[in-house]
């Protein structure tokens, strides 16, 4: 793995030339011929309801430098939308693709004049700190963002290595530059908190934020150092100065004064961060950019974006579909984000500092959304990193005393429904991923599976969850804890510990109670096995309302992606079976008007835009009907996913829908949850190499590739024919090349015989 700071070290020469370039230029200038970061467009996703981040950042850094709109609200929640004109700031950390808002921490806004110190309304500049800008002075890149502040004409650059924001202002001659440091700023989502400021010195000041919001308990460290010595200071709790060299406030503020000049001004500043401490983010500022040299940081972010975009090497003639590739494979990579300082401290579960012996830990783990595709994505093309993530699980589990839900800056959200982490742990487990403590993880899914919180009580007395028990969503967490359980289950398996799988893969059977074999849905079920009384009605969602989570019955209806064989089973065959799923994709109905904006993305009932549906299209091969899978996933391919602002169907969520794309893109995709196999469906490129690690090479080619040709024909393995609609983790890792021929009509041999079918393993 390269090492960012020999980066930028190796590049620190390009300074002086990369230095001359204009301050909003286009960001072309500094990216090498060949590099990938050039295909990626970060504004994709940042309309409609993609809510991704936009900003410099370094892959899976835990800094995500940005601007900040003055809106608020939900499309708003990663601090920026296409459709606003203003900015409060450069905050240092924010989400991408969430469906709630946190984090917008420390927030600096170059300026000249006087300003108020608020947030400020729209429609009148002079109530608050913020400015307008014309999406013309944008510039963005992969690591690097600029813009131009028309309220005080100040050109702005950004760039960031893991633990440190680096910004460069420009102001005009005959102004007095100056800087607000904003720690009253947020997301607009929090509720209590307090920021503190000092001033150190004429060129640094240090500090913390502590917010309570999504994450209850949130405390981030900085120190900022700057380029010009700082000449006059104002210390404010909102309007009310305070003497002094620091403030302690719910809503502190200070104004930093860098003195007239005749001529062009520039004024950069170094912030960083830790979770520990001020003197940990002095550490991690020394350790990570103890120079100045703009230009070298922001060549050697490009750096190491092209180095990760790498990983897939892509050939084809359509230029849409190459931006919509590594722009999501540019977005899978922003999150989970770096928690961890250099010298190996973290602010641990328990809200007491730890230290790490070796490696980094993590945090935003989004685990319903990425369980499904974005950790089995990383488990291919960044195997190396899945240690560091599973043990941050772990260390999770011993601090808070179960693995991660949803975990947000050392804050368990208990957001979404089930056990994910659970599956993300059992699915490194049982690929064979070496670099944790094996008998600590199962101790962790086991003592997970067991609490009695969130409903898992009433699954483990019942084996299901009871409408009557657990009155919001029950079929949904009695879903999501059996495909939990199942994942459990199988390394039971592995271990030999036939008590505990015998338990577990019984207790994954639960969708058996929800099914109504009349109706053909699963539905809410009383403690006496009784289906929820009244008219049943299939399309509608009431949201956190219902006994689905952001979904009706059409959609949850097939969320047993752990034993597919085994829900068939329920239809009463295949032939039932696939004329179900068939209607799924033409059926139409209202959800009601309190349905979930998630639902979004339709293709009938078909929710492409939330991840309960996503491995849905991958249940054809399992009914020995391969072809249907390649034209839904072709339709979902061209249709679900643009290079435009709005390209994204629903939330980005921490990488989820974007590698939905890559891996479907490739001509695969993982149903099962844990531990493959990885089922085909259509690969939409005529050639794509894979770097596995350990230098080998996965080469997947899809001879005569078209639009029109989009049914695999034949399969072949290293040269040798392949027969099965699917491939194992095991041999896809082991690398080679994989031939798809490609047809413009339905194979009638492909994946039809029950011997080249996926099977779920039991």
């Amino acid at each position: 793995m390269m090492n960012f700071n020999n980066i930028v070290a190796k590049l620190a020469f390009l300074g002086g030339i990369l230095q001359t370039l204009g301050s909003c230029g286009t960001g072309s200038e500094y990216q090498k011929s060949g590099s990938l970061t050039a295909h990626v467009d970060p504004y994709i996703g940042t309309g409609g309801h993609g809510h991704v981040f936009l900003g410099a950042n370094v892959p899976y850094g835990a800094v995500q430098l940005g601007p900040s709109n003055l809106s608020t609200g939900w499309d708003w929640v990663s601090g920026y939308h296409i459709s606003d004109s203003t900015i409060i700031g450069f905050a240092h950390q924010h989400l991408s693709g969430t469906g709630i808002g946190d984090l917008g921490d420390i927030v600096l806004l170059p300026f000249t004049g006087d300003i108020r110190f608020d947030r400020g309304e729209h429609g009148d500049e002079q109530t608050g700190a913020y400015s307008l800008f014309n999406r013309d002075t944008e510039r963005v890149r992969p690591g690097y963002y600029a813009v131009h502040l028309d309220r005080f004409d100040v050109d702005v650059e950004l760039t960031a290595t893991s633990r440190v924001g680096f910004h460069k202002y420009s102001y005009k001659k005959d102004e007095t530059p100056k800087v607000l440091m904003n720690l009253d700023a947020g997301i607009g989502w929090e509720g209590e908190k307090e920021g503190q400021i000092t001033i150190e010195n004429d060129t640094v000041v240090s500090g913390y934020r502590y917010s309570k919001g999504w994450a209850k308990n949130q405390k981030i460290y900085f120190t900022a150092t700057f380029s010009q010595p700082i000449v006059s200071t104002r210390l404010a709790d909102s309007t009310a100065i305070q003497e002094g060299n620091s403030i302690t406030a719910s809503r502190a503020y200070a104004e930093l004064g860098f003195g007239e000049v005749e001529e062009f001004q520039e004024v950069m500043v170094k912030v960083a961060l830790s979770p520990v401490s001020i003197a940990n983010a002095k550490l991690n500022l020394q350790e990570e950019l103890p120079g100045w040299d703009f230009a070298a940081t922001r060549e050697a972010a490009d750096a190491a974006w092209n180095e990760q975009l790498q990983k897939v090497k892509i050939e084809t003639k359509d230029t849409v579909a190459r931006k919509i590739f590594y722009t999501a494979l540019y977005h899978t990579m922003i999150a989970p984000s770096v928690f961890s300082d250099v010298n190996g401290e973290y602010m641990g579960s328990d809200f007491k500092p730890h230290k790490l012996a070796t490696g980094e830990n993590y945090t935003t783990f989004s685990l319903w959304d990425t369980y499904r595709a974005a950790h089995p994505l990383m488990s291919i093309i960044h195997r190396d990193r899945v240690p560091d993530m599973v043990n941050s699980m772990l260390r999770i589990y011993q601090e808070q005393g179960k693995l991660p839900v949803w975990h947000l800056v050392g804050n368990e959200t208990d957001c979404m429904v089930g056990n994910p982490g659970i599956i993300v742990v059992a699915d490194a487990y049982l690929k064979g991923v070496e670099g944790f403590d094996k008998d600590l993880a199962y101790e962790a899914m086991k003592v997970s599976a067991m609490k009695d919180d969130r409903g898992l009580n009433w699954h483990k007395q019942y084996g299901y969850v009871p409408y009557d028990k657990e009155e919001v969503e029950s079929v949904a967490k009695g879903l999501e804890f059996a495909i939990a359980d199942w994942s459990l289950a199988q390394v039971a398996k592995l271990r030999g510990e036939q008590e505990d799988y015998d338990y577990f893969i019984k207790r994954s059977d639960a969708f058996h109670h929800y099914f109504d074999p009349d109706l053909q849905f699963l539905r809410g079920v009383d403690s006496e096995g009784n289906f929820r009384p009244g008219t049943f009605d299939p399309f509608h969602s009431a949201h956190l309302a219902n006994d689905y989570t952001e979904g009706n019955a059409w959609q949850y209806t097939w969320l047993v992606p752990h034993n597919v064989n085994g829900f068939m089973d329920l239809f009463g065959g295949e032939d039932r079976f696939i004329a179900k799923l068939d209607s799924l994709f033409v059926v139409e109905g209202d959800l009601g008007e309190d349905a979930s904006p998630d639902i979004s993305g339709l293709i009938g009932q078909y929710a492409h835009g939330n991840e309960p549906s996503h491995h849905v299209i991958y249940m054809y091969p399992y009914a020995g009907q391969p072809w249907k899978a390649a034209e839904r996933v072709r339709e979902t391919l061209a249709t679900m996913y643009t290079d435009q602002v709005d390209g994204l169907s629903g939330n980005e969520d921490v990488g989820q829908m974007s590698a939905w794309y890559v891996l479907s893109s490739l001509g695969f995709y993982q149903v099962s949850p844990a531990g493959g196999p990885f089922i085909f469906g259509s690969p939409l490129f005529d050639k794509a190499t894979v770097a596995l690690g350990e230098g080998k090479t996965l080469e997947l080619v899809a001879h005569s590739n078209s639009k029109e040709n989009k049914y695999i024909q034949e399969v072949r393995l290293n040269g040798e024919p392949y027969t099965k609609s699917y491939i194992s983790y095991e041999d896809l890792m082991k690398g080679g090349k994989l031939e798809f021929d490609m047809g413009n009509a339905p194979s009638t041999t492909f994946g039809v015989t029950a011997e080249s079918r996926p099977k779920s393993a039991r």
